[in-house]
């Protein structure tokens, strides 16, 4: 399949069901979370799919950047989702299949960077 635009590519689609999922979870979180925890979860997971789209929309090592960037929102989720369930907002079993996706998004970022074979550190 010919990449035509980021919406094309399958880690921006897998991504976006990511703060799909995102969204359902922290939305049972207490109302004293609202500006807390939660916020914090959906603005992670939706930096993924944001990165992934604006780095697509630039320069090669601009978008080796922004799919770095990506990834650390990925690692920032992770330990969110990890915090939820240490803070007791939600359950091991409750958060386990958005931390599958969320690693599943990890791992794809990983092989488009490397397929690209551009340094990420620079903008």
């Amino acid at each position: 399949m010919e990449i035509k635009s980021f919406r094309d590519l399958e880690v921006w689609q897998v991504s976006m069901t990511l703060v799909e999922r995102v969204y359902a979870l922290s939305e049972r979180f207490p109302p004293a979370e609202t500006f807390g925890l939660r916020s914090q979860l959906r603005r992670a997971s939706v930096s993924i799919p944001s990165n992934i789209a604006e780095g697509h929309c630039r320069s090669q090592r601009s978008y080796c950047y922004h799919l770095g960037v990506a990834r650390g929102s990925e690692a920032e989720l992770q330990t969110q989702l990890e915090l939820a369930v240490r803070l007791g907002l939600a359950t091991r079993e409750s958060i386990a299949p958005t931390r599958e996706l969320a690693a599943r998004v990890g791992l794809m970022l990983n092989k488009l960077i490397a397929s690209l074979g551009v340094s990420e550190d620079q903008p």
